[in-house]
């Protein structure tokens, strides 16, 4: 099977056959024609996947040719081949959308080789994304809703280019902006896609049970342990393994997952046969693992091991931009689950929402919508909506200071107040571990507060 199969574009004989001899060479498939004309019957009648074109051509120029084939091309790279004296001209092209340009005389072979490798590449790569439909993104939000928002494109780029490789990610940001669904996003737009998907909440799993959860056992192990279990890595063979709130892991349990992500294999607990870890890993966090380390919380060998390839999560607030194209999609999402008339947002509630600074972020406007929907009919309005989103509510975004830490102090001695003091269901209440919450009101001054209590 090719490589992929070329069209070359070029009224000159001489340096056609050239391209023709180094593209085969590489593995191409390579249809040649003589002209403009020739060259978008071509484009008319079969599907390429690059196209390569003389700039100057008789009957039809290669930026024409480019113009009247876009619909043909439907995002396929056009390489337009200019002599030196017309470079502005091909420069000028690419503002409208062809992909690049060569020099002629060519340099050297491997600057063709090179471009044309590349261009291939990222347009496998495009197609691969663009058709992940929504089965195949198994419950995920669509593609425009997942990056929507101009602070979103620059994570779309880095996830784009970091998707097919088997580099570790660490997904940064904050409660609620999306984690587990990038990380979900990137296993499914790799080459792991048809193997698992395995979550394990770091936080979540008491600190005496992580390493069986992880690693599993021998039967005989521990007490208990009445027979063999393999552990979430076996599980993750073939795929992907995302470890969340990794900044909540213990140090014991820091130095073994470094051992793993260095040497590639790990012992059940109570056993000694080295098992091989086939898992790709996406570590998550909403702590500041860099400060972490400095403080002596968390391992500076394991932080740079999973930091190889960071990218973080703005806040919703930072979203503003999509937040009605987000709301509006949760709105008809949670309608259609509970089977009922799709309600309408009213221009106050939206103006409500916009107002709002999100501490609990995505996952906060989600809920919000959805007791908005089961109380509305046929629009939501005002009423609908969570009394803490209230223009008068002493937690809208418009008596707010704008300070993200006091608003989830205040939000942590909220939850604490209505729970009586009880830090199990505080920490329930505010959708994050009691780790988690130990944490915070560690760094907050609430641990001898008697809110805190």
């Amino acid at each position: 099977m090719p490589n992929g199969r070329i069209l070359i574009v070029e009224d000159d004989a001489t340096f056609a056959g050239l391209l023709v001899a180094i593209l085969e060479e590489d593995g191409y498939e390579v249809t040649l024609a003589a002209d403009g004309e020739a060259g978008l019957a071509r484009l008319r009648a079969q599907a390429f996947d690059l196209v390569l074109s003389d700039l100057k051509m008789p009957k039809l120029r290669g930026l024409e040719l480019y113009r009247q084939g876009r619909a043909e091309l439907a995002g396929t790279p056009f390489v337009l081949l200019t002599a030196f004296g017309t470079v502005e001209e091909a420069v000028a092209a690419l503002k409208e959308g062809v992909s690049d340009f060569l020099t002629k005389p060519l340099p050297d072979p491997g600057t063709l080789r090179i471009l044309v490798a590349r261009l291939l590449d990222e347009s496998r790569r495009e197609r691969r994304l663009a058709v992940l439909d929504q089965e195949e993104l198994a419950g995920l939000p669509p593609l425009e809703m997942l990056f929507a928002g101009a602070a979103m494109q620059e994570v779309a780029r880095l996830v784009r280019e970091v998707a097919p490789t088997e580099a570790t990610v660490l997904i940064g940001g904050e409660s609620g902006t999306g984690k587990e669904l990038l990380a979900r996003y990137i296993h499914l737009a790799s080459g792991r896609r048809n193997g698992p998907f395995v979550t394990v909440n770091c936080a979540a799993i008491p600190e005496t049970l992580l390493e069986s959860e992880l690693f599993g056992h021998e039967r005989g192990a521990f007490t208990g342990a009445i027979a063999t279990r393999p552990g979430k890595f076996e599980a993750a063979a073939g795929g992907t393994i995302m470890l969340d709130e990794i900044g909540e892991m213990v140090a014991p349990m820091q130095a073994k997952l470094l051992r793993v992500i260095q040497e590639r294999t790990f012992q059940r607990v109570g056993g000694n046969r080295e098992l091989h870890a086939d898992a790709r890993v996406v570590a998550a966090t909403n702590r500041d693992l860099a400060k972490d380390v400095t403080a002596g919380r968390f391992r500076e060998d394991l932080f740079y091991r999973l930091n190889v390839f960071p990218v973080t999560l703005p806040p919703l607030r930072d979203r503003r931009d999509a937040l009605d194209e987000l709301a509006h999609y949760f709105v008809r999402q949670h309608a259609i689950g509970m089977s009922r008339q799709v309600p309408r947002l009213t221009a106050a509630a939206l103006k409500v929402l916009r107002n709002y600074d999100w501490p609990g972020n995505v996952r906060e406007l989600r809920n919000a919508l959805e007791r908005a929907v089961i109380l509305a009919r046929k629009e939501i309005t005002v009423a609908e909506l969570p009394d803490l989103l209230q223009p008068d509510s002493k937690g809208s975004g418009g008596e707010r200071d704008g300070s993200l830490q006091s608003a989830e102090r205040e939000a942590i001695v909220a939850a604490l107040q209505a729970s009586d003091g009880n830090r199990r269901l505080a920490a329930e209440r505010l959708g994050i571990s009691r780790r988690t919450l130990q944490y915070r009101l560690r760094d907050y001054g609430l641990l001898q507060d008697k809110k805190g209590n």
